[in-house]
């Protein structure tokens, strides 16, 4: 049996392939080598994935945020053979190399994550090969839902919001406190999904020219900073992954338009296109 693994900083989506098709699935939380060690996330696969693996795990392909070397690949690998210690093949890969796998499958493109956190790599059909690097979520990360949120709450505390959004904001989140943004942003796990979790006001309130513009000032950072920087960028099909992506898709599609940029899939999620590459 084959165990398929999709992460990004907020769900793992998993499926289970036997030789043609899958057999179960499940959700769990998203994992992150960088603040977690290999037995809390053993833990909750112990409690919440090894349940579900009624047969035995012979291979695993896992895809994940914050895998980015060697290092931090090694502890999703321990993790997993913690849980599935009879596993021959366990292969750990970042999320990018996950969406260009999903989306591109075998053929050459640019694949792009615009989930909680954002990516992007030029995938030649078999590997992936030239790469803007992303700089994480407080460095980098534009036109993630991290990013769509912490500009949102920004705006907020430093009073740009109009008085029609701030009091439909303040109705939904009550009066934002400047001390709690700042502990959930430096001292609580996880700030990037804290922000993110803000990026479904701005699409509830889409037809509200401060957020339409807000949003697409951040997807305009994100082609300018990444996309526009890869010299193949008007010779390929550039691909989307994650939440983020595809719902706002009419939006991303008119910034990339006005870069004279081709928009090919746009996928919520890549696992389906990760089973369809396994199993074939």
């Amino acid at each position: 049996m084959i165990l398929i693994a999709d992460s990004g900083s907020t769900k793992t989506d998993w499926r289970i392939l036997d030789e043609s098709k899958v057999v179960g699935q499940t959700q769990t939380v998203g994992f992150n080598p960088y603040y977690q060690d290999a037995n809390s996330i053993a833990n909750e696969l112990t409690i919440n994935l090894l349940p579900l693996c009624k047969n035995k795990i012979n291979q695993v392909f896992y895809y994940g945020t914050g895998v980015t070397n060697d290092e931090k690949a090694g502890v999703i690998k321990e993790a997993i053979l913690k849980v599935f210690p009879t596993c021959s093949k366990i292969e750990a890969f970042s999320d990018v190399v996950g969406a260009a796998r999903a989306a591109c499958g075998r053929e050459a493109g640019i694949v792009c994550i615009l989930g909680t956190g954002s990516n992007s790599i030029y995938f030649d059909g078999e590997k992936t090969g030239f790469q803007v690097p992303p700089l994480g979520f407080w460095l980098g990360d534009e036109g993630s839902g991290g990013h769509l949120g912490k500009s949102l709450i920004l705006s907020y505390l430093h009073k740009e919001m109009p008085l029609e959004i701030r009091a439909k904001f303040e109705e939904k989140y009550g009066v934002m406190d400047r001390l709690t943004v700042l502990e959930n942003a430096y001292h609580k796990p996880f700030p990037n999904r804290y922000f993110a979790s803000f990026s479904r006001f701005l699409f509830d309130n889409l037809d509200n020219v401060f957020c339409y513009d807000l949003v697409k000032k951040c997807f305009f950072e994100f082609f300018e900073k990444y996309i526009l920087k890869y010299p193949m960028c008007h010779n390929v099909s550039i691909n989307f992954v994650g939440s983020v992506a595809f719902y706002y898709k009419d939006l991303l599609a008119e910034v990339a338009y006005s870069q004279g940029i081709s928009i090919g899939l746009v996928l919520e999620a890549p696992i389906g296109g990760l089973v369809k590459y396994h199993l074939n």
